[in-house]
């Protein structure tokens, strides 16, 4: 009887007095203690609501239903179809929708609604794998930042196929906990490419200039990425996967893995390259100067005129070790970059001339990089304070008043205060770490 009064009410009534009877019926199915014919009665009424000209009607249904599992399967997945400001609430919510389900709501879905299934808690990685495929920018965005959503490597790859150009793209899966250095190294060359362009489309530099710049920023991210993963795991053997597959694992790279102290990096790319396992891998490489090692290097395909550098860099790596208090931040190590200029510098050998080019750069990176830690720890460890007036500087002399003219300058005012000392510091190191980041 209750239901036929709402039908009779209903078909007058205007449209936000029926949004409110809509939901009072809905959870009236939901909560009350209906008779089987009342209930039967109701579920059809509210069917009928589906096809309601007023989108206030359907919301009110679907705020009702969005978090019910006793909600009819049908009423849902029809709310679920309906335009976005109404499908988003049972599509984020709703326990009734399963994975197919999901799936085809994105394909036909605008991209709010395709952010809704991207949010859901503990989204599946058949769901995500397809949002990657096919979900808007928007969508990608709301799926990178939900921690909740199982997102294999797969589909992070090709999320950043698709949408690597965008800033905050990257960003948002950067924030993922525990991301994959494969995924790292692939967001580095994703922002090195975007740089490129950028800074050759502006005419700041040019297209040669820039493109170096960008291999070797992606260079020393990919030495960031490595000093980050285990000496030796999957997580290297991904990583080095990916760099072949990309393209990225070249002669270089391999050279300035062994430089920076990442042999793990160097073993996982030799492994790659020659299909050999860790073990055996891991066995030659301690052995630079023997004849396996020499084979080993030649299967790996990797140009012959650097075998001298290559094998002066494990040689140098094994003499000098680490220092105690060296931080594995992924930078050249200078001691190793010496050994092996030096060596190349020594063959005297024509062939080698690009490749000391190249070292000598690395050294004047790896120098500054020095210098720029060095100073880091000294102001950590702190100064002496200075002395207050030139006679403490120099007791012995007594002439004191070559350096007081510049201790004391005269003042135009000397009853005026001094002016407060201002201390600018830039800490260059983490603004050049989070533009790598970036």
């Amino acid at each position: 009887m209750l239901v036929r009064k709402f039908i009779q009410w209903s078909e007058n009534a205007p449209a936000a007095a029926r949004a409110d009877g809509v939901g009072a019926l809905a959870r009236a199915y939901l909560y009350s203690d209906m008779s089987e014919t009342e209930r039967a009665e109701a579920e059809q009424t509210l069917f009928a609501m589906l096809d309601d000209p007023s989108p206030l009607a359907r919301r009110a249904l679907a705020e009702s239903f969005a978090s019910a599992v006793d909600a009819p399967p049908a009423i849902v997945l029809g709310l679920a179809c309906d335009q976005s400001d109404i499908s988003t609430i049972v599509l984020s919510r709703s326990p009734l929708l399963t994975d197919s389900e999901l799936i085809d709501c994105a394909a036909i879905s605008d991209s709010a609604a395709q952010a809704a299934i991207a949010l859901r808690p503990d989204l599946s990685a058949a769901v995500s794998a397809a949002l990657a495929e096919i979900g808007a920018r928007e969508a990608l965005i709301a799926l990178a930042v939900n921690d909740g959503a199982n997102l294999p490597e797969f589909a992070m790859r090709r999320m950043i196929e698709r949408f690597g150009h965008d800033g905050e793209m990257r960003e948002a899966l950067l924030g993922r906990p525990n991301l994959p250095g494969a995924i790292r190294a692939a967001l580095a060359a994703a922002a090195a490419r975007q740089l490129t362009d950028f800074v050759s489309e502006r005419k700041w530099l040019s297209r040669a200039r820039s493109e170096r710049l960008a291999k070797d920023s992606c260079d020393r991210a990919t030495m960031i990425v490595a000093a980050g993963c285990a000496e030796y795991s999957g997580e290297t053997v991904a990583l080095a996967a990916y760099l072949r597959q990309s393209g990225q694992l070249t002669a270089g790279l391999a050279l300035r893995a062994l430089l920076c102290g990442q042999t793990g990096l160097f073993e996982a790319a030799l492994a790659e390259l020659t299909g050999l396992g860790p073990r055996r891998v891991a066995g030659l490489r301690r052995d630079p100067a023997s004849h396996a090692f020499a084979a080993l290097y030649a299967k790996a395909g990797l140009p012959p005129a650097l075998f001298l550098a290559f094998r002066t860099a494990l040689e140098a790596l094994a003499r000098h070790g680490r220092d105690q208090d060296e931080i594995d931040d992924g930078a050249l190590r200078l001691p190793i970059v010496q050994a092996v200029l030096d060596r190349c510098e020594a063959a005297d050998d024509e062939n080698l001339g690009r490749l000391i080019a190249l070292l000598r750069r690395f050294e004047a990176d790896a120098a500054r990089d020095t210098g720029k830690r060095g100073l880091e720890r000294l102001r950590r460890e702190g100064t002496p304070a200075e002395p207050q007036t030139a006679t403490e500087i120099a007791p012995e002399t007594g002439d004191a008043a070559p350096l007081a003219a510049y201790a004391e300058p005269r003042l135009a005012d000397q009853s005026a205060p001094p002016a407060p000392e201002i201390e600018i510091f830039v800490d260059l190191e983490a603004l050049e770490k989070e533009l790598m980041a970036a």
